[in-house]
């Protein structure tokens, strides 16, 4: 009963994270306005990019911090206040002071640098826990599919009240999460006495993590272009407001959370291979569907398929990190796939954004769409090679 309420918790905290950060995605140009910049497209990236090339930059420093100590919730609880103090100075400052969008840039990376330590130590933990590690990993996959799901219609909502109204509600989950870490038991393994840089480099001798990292990064670049461009396209091609953008969002994520539990314990019966293969062989035809639909039925039909599609894929991803991680190196094996993710995110903001803004928006989905089968292409035949179905799990 403990690791199902604990798993309850961690999966809780896991859905306040990335409701937070959803919440400002349906009407962000409205919000990058309202911060004084000039742009709404550009603007909009450099806004999305700041907290992901953080969460880049620390995702690993979190993970490895928390090896070497053999502690989870304090980590997750100093991540958690400084998510929450991040958010509110970007709310807050602009009334207090004139900032340049150059300084606000900078508040919403130390934000982004501190909310990644709470996101992926909480995921780690619920590595810790025992139960089939693709039930763990669907957990925190229907909390990151939850909070996406009612962090699109809910931020949309919020835009119509204020445009910093989004701000001050993500700085209140963040504060919760902090309080939340410290009704879990932590079961992270004893510390380790060997420097941060000995734990990196131990990880280095699991080469085939970089199968589910690839993987992470595919799934998360198609949810930054759908962050920054799909919004964008939303709004100007069929002159959707923020709040009707966020129920498009909604058709995407919805799925993509109510499926994930049933798909991460399909995978521990039949493995990682089948659903991931099976998903990434046509999420990025329908990703590119999405960008020709002549209308916003059809479109919205599209973000459905996308979103029942990355529910096959992304647990069995997930799950597949601890197949291979060595449960020492789980803090770091953790970060990693969430640095390929915040790259992933990343590359789909400003690859996305730089080619709507070259050549227009079908363009821009032919890329996104297009990079996924590419590189699932070149990534599959290594997958195929792995021999995972003698981990633990499927032994159990």
């Amino acid at each position: 009963m403990t690791d199902s309420r604990d798993r309850a918790w961690l999966a809780a905290m896991v859905f306040a994270v990335l409701l937070a950060q959803v919440l400002l995605y349906p009407g962000v140009d409205r919000l990058v306005g309202a911060l004084g910049a000039t742009t709404d497209l550009d603007a909009s990236m450099w806004f999305l990019a700041a907290e992901f090339a953080a969460f880049v930059a620390f995702a690993g420093v979190w993970g490895a911090a928390s090896d070497r100590a053999g502690r989870r919730t304090p980590f997750i609880a100093a991540g958690a206040l400084g998510g929450s103090a991040g958010y509110l100075a970007l709310a807050l400052l602009p009334g207090f002071t004139a900032l340049s969008f150059e300084s606000v840039l900078v508040v919403r990376a130390a934000q982004g640098a501190a909310t990644i330590g709470a996101f992926s130590l909480a995921m780690t933990m619920l590595m810790d826990l025992e139960g089939g590690h693709g039930r763990n990993m669907a957990a925190a996959g229907a909390a990151i599919g939850g909070g996406t799901a009612l962090g699109a219609p809910l931020g949309g909502q919020l835009y119509e009240v204020g445009p910093f109204v989004p701000l001050y509600l993500a700085s209140a989950l963040l504060a919760a999460v902090a309080v939340l870490a410290l009704a879990v038991d932590d079961r992270a393994p004893a510390g380790d006495r060997d420097s941060i840089a000995r734990a990196v480099a131990n990880l280095r001798g699991t080469p085939t993590l970089a199968v589910p990292y690839a993987f992470g990064f595919l799934d998360r670049l198609t949810a930054g272009f759908f962050a920054l461009v799909g919004t964008l396209y939303f709004r100007s091609a069929f002159e959707l407001g923020p709040g009707a953008t966020g129920l498009m969002l909604a058709l995407f994520f919805a799925p993509f959370a109510l499926l994930q539990y049933p798909m991460g314990i399909l995978s521990d019966r039949v493995g990682r291979t089948a659903p991931i293969v099976a998903g990434s062989a046509c999420y990025g035809l329908v990703v590119i569907g999405v960008g020709r639909a002549p209308t916003v039925e059809l479109a919205g039909l599209g973000m459905l398929a996308v979103g029942i599609l990355g529910a096959l894929m992304s647990p069995a991803t997930m799950a597949l990190v601890s197949d291979l991680a060595d449960e020492r190196e789980r803090g770091v094996a953790m970060a990693g796939f969430n640095i390929f993710g915040s790259l992933g995110f990343l590359a789909g903001v400003v690859v996305g954004g730089g080619v709507a803004s070259a050549y227009g928006y079908p363009e821009a989905f032919l890329v996104a769409g297009g990079l996924e089968i590419l590189v699932a292409a070149a990534t599959l035949p290594v997958f195929l090679r792995l021999d995972i179905g003698r981990t633990a799990t499927f032994a159990e």
